[in-house]
């Protein structure tokens, strides 16, 4: 698929029948038993926006004596819940045999997951076998902060002549200490919706959050940030899952969740539009301001190299760079700004100020080649 060629992605209402906004899929982390199966669809058809039902029916585990789940026969139990219940079923695959099992008993919406999307070679095994099928595929992101990989295997299933193409946010693994399972890191999600403005995104809050505590928390910021929907694990006894009890939640739980929410909405009244582009032309202002006064700091740093040079002292002064980073912050304290992010700023213009300082110290038959 060409770089500039923008995917025609099948929005969800059109080919879920009756969809009322958000979308909310759910069901346990794995399917144990067909008793937990279909009795839990049954409650979780009572709650209002759940569309979905979805089961781990193999699992990708890291240890190989770990529960993988309890494999094709599952799969009967999946349409049992179909036959029962007005819900349709989700399954992850991560073959074609796990493509051609769930497409012989009727499973309506295939995912596929973080461990999965990692490798173009699975992805890309997965894209053949549904090559002529035409079924809703949810895509997760990639184990790894990779936004390349995510986006990747969105374009082999579309260049396949998939179209009803979801992806899913559930958070990456990094050596970030952070609250979570894993590190929501809001900015990838945020950038595929820049690069496909039409690709719907939902969010996992259940993989993110490791902990049943932070799923309502992770859930409102996903609406705020546009996401249109929630996979959310749930078990009618979390503490008695096989599979990740501790990020599980009671279809009860669930509906209290989803009543606590404030759904948004993308675009608002005329009066609020007005408003809001006078305060962005507003932003545009300061924003132009801020690109000059980089560019007058970047002349300088230029100036500040050329006197390096001159005098052989070396670019990074630690002593400078400290002196830095304790007085900005200072100030940026008492002006009210967030620590984290004015640290991040400061290290960012630091690094294209050492880069600048360094290419005025090659030598010039390197800066030729460079």
């Amino acid at each position: 698929m060409r770089e500039n060629l923008q995917p025609d992605f099948l929005p969800i209402e059109n080919w879920l029948n009756n969809f009322n906004y958000p979308l909310i899929i759910s069901g346990p982390c794995s399917a144990e038993s067909e008793e937990q199966v279909v009795s839990q669809a049954k409650v979780l058809n009572k709650i209002e926006h759940v569309r979905i039902f979805r089961a781990g029916i193999w699992k990708p585990r890291t240890r190989p004596h770990s529960f993988q789940g309890v494999g094709e026969k599952a799969l009967l139990w999946m349409q049992r819940v179909k036959e029962e219940t007005h819900l349709l079923t989700a399954a992850e695959v991560a073959s074609p045999q796990h493509v051609e099992a769930c497409l012989k008993h009727n499973i309506d919406v295939l995912w596929i997951g973080a461990r999965t999307t990692v490798n173009p070679f699975y992805v890309q095994n997965i894209t053949d076998a549904l090559k002529g099928v035409d079924i809703p595929i949810l895509v997760k992101n990639p184990i790894n902060p990779d936004l390349n990989l995510w986006r990747g295997a969105i374009e082999r299933l579309y260049m396949s002549g998939l179209k009803k193409i979801v992806a899913v946010h559930r958070g990456f693994n990094t050596y970030e200490k952070t609250p979570y399972r894993n590190n929501p890191i809001w900015d990838i999600p945020l950038e595929l919706k820049r690069i496909f403005p039409n690709l719907p995104i939902i969010c996992d809050p259940s993989h993110i959050a490791g902990n049943r505590a932070f799923i309502q928390d992770i859930s409102q910021k996903a609406f705020n940030l546009d996401m249109c929907g929630l996979m959310i694990e749930t078990h009618l006894t979390p503490h008695k899952a096989i599979t990740d009890a501790l990020q599980q939640i009671t279809p009860d739980q669930l509906e209290s969740l989803l009543s606590k929410l404030v759904f948004r909405k993308e675009a608002g009244s005329f009066d609020f539009q007005k408003i809001l582009d006078t305060l962005r032309n507003e932003i545009d202002t300061v924003d132009i301001e801020l690109l000059n006064l980089l560019k007058k700091r970047m002349d300088i740093v230029s100036k500040i190299g050329n006197h390096k040079s001159k005098h052989n002292i070396t670019v990074y002064q630690v002593k400078r760079w400290n002196t830095i980073i304790n007085e900005r912050t200072e100030m940026a304290k008492k002006l009210g700004l967030n620590n984290d992010f004015i640290i991040k700023m400061l290290r960012l213009v630091h690094d294209e100020s050492i880069l600048i300082q360094h290419k005025i110290m090659l030598p010039h038959s390197k800066k030729k080649k460079e």
